[in-house]
């Protein structure tokens, strides 16, 4: 299902969107009627929309929006995506873009709060996305080198930098623990994901680093972050081999558990 500014969204106004790729989105995980980080979310479509559109989202439009489409008392998991795009958009002058509607679309969520998904094997693939801290639509470079990694018998891909350096995954964060468990988190421009950011306001002692090829192979585990999941370990990067079952890993999904679900 999906609705468009609280109405059953048209086949016009879809397929306006897939041709012109162009706007803005969340992506969070609904609980029993809640969302961890729920201001997090709302407040990046906001910002967001300012960026992309000029223009100004009320966030209690969307949160009206989101109940229309996910609320009625729906019980367990599942993924509320909230796009952010102008259905008129004109590709010769998108200069005049400056109605966003409000898109909103359900669908699974994986894993479970009990159960975490298994650790995930990446290959390490230079890439920059296009304005790194505004989450929108443009997924085509990120995809490509997902279905590389994937082709070379990785689950996924891990973006460097040009100088080598590590920076986020495909579609989630990237976190390291050092030799003496401190979480670190890489120095570079990222996307700041939702879970990312309720993780480092929640436990003390995170740091940022340059993460190089010599202080990646200095590490004694790896994770990742996204509304989908969670935290998931990484079993490898590249040759690089890390313990999945670390405390700090599990310290964190406690933590992650711990934050209170905002009520929709």
């Amino acid at each position: 299902m999906a609705s468009l500014n609280g109405s059953p969204a048209s086949p016009a106004a879809l397929q306006a969107l897939a041709l012109t790729n162009y706007g803005h989105f969340t992506t969070m995980r609904v609980e029993d009627g809640g969302v961890r980080g729920l201001a997090l979310h709302l407040d990046r479509l906001v910002t967001d929309c300012r960026a992309v559109f000029g223009a100004e989202l009320d966030p209690e439009w969307v949160r009206e929006c989101v109940r229309g489409e996910a609320g009625g008392g729906r019980a367990g998991a599942f993924m509320v995506r909230v796009t952010v795009f102008d259905p008129g958009l004109d590709l010769t002058a998108p200069d005049r873009a400056g109605r966003p509607g409000v898109l909103v679309t359900t669908r699974p969520a994986a894993g479970s709060a009990g159960r975490p998904l298994p650790p995930l094997r990446v290959q390490r693939l230079a890439f920059c996305r296009d304005a790194p801290s505004v989450k929108h639509v443009a997924l085509f470079g990120q995809l490509r080198l997902r279905r590389a990694a994937r082709l070379a018998g990785f689950d996924d891909v891990l973006f460097t930098g040009a100088d080598g350096t590590v920076s986020e995954g495909c579609t989630w964060n990237a976190g390291f623990v050092d030799e003496a468990g401190a979480v670190v988190w890489p120095e570079a421009e990222v996307l700041p994901g939702t879970t990312m950011r309720l993780l480092r306001a929640a436990g003390g002692g995170h740091a940022t680093a340059a993460m190089t090829d010599v202080r990646l192979r200095s590490m004694r585990a790896a994770f990742a972050t996204s509304t989908g999941f969670g935290v998931r370990a990484l079993a490898a990067v590249d040759d690089i081999a890390f313990h999945t079952d670390d405390p700090a890993i599990g310290a964190l999904r406690e933590s992650y558990a711990a934050v209170p679900l905002d009520r929709l």
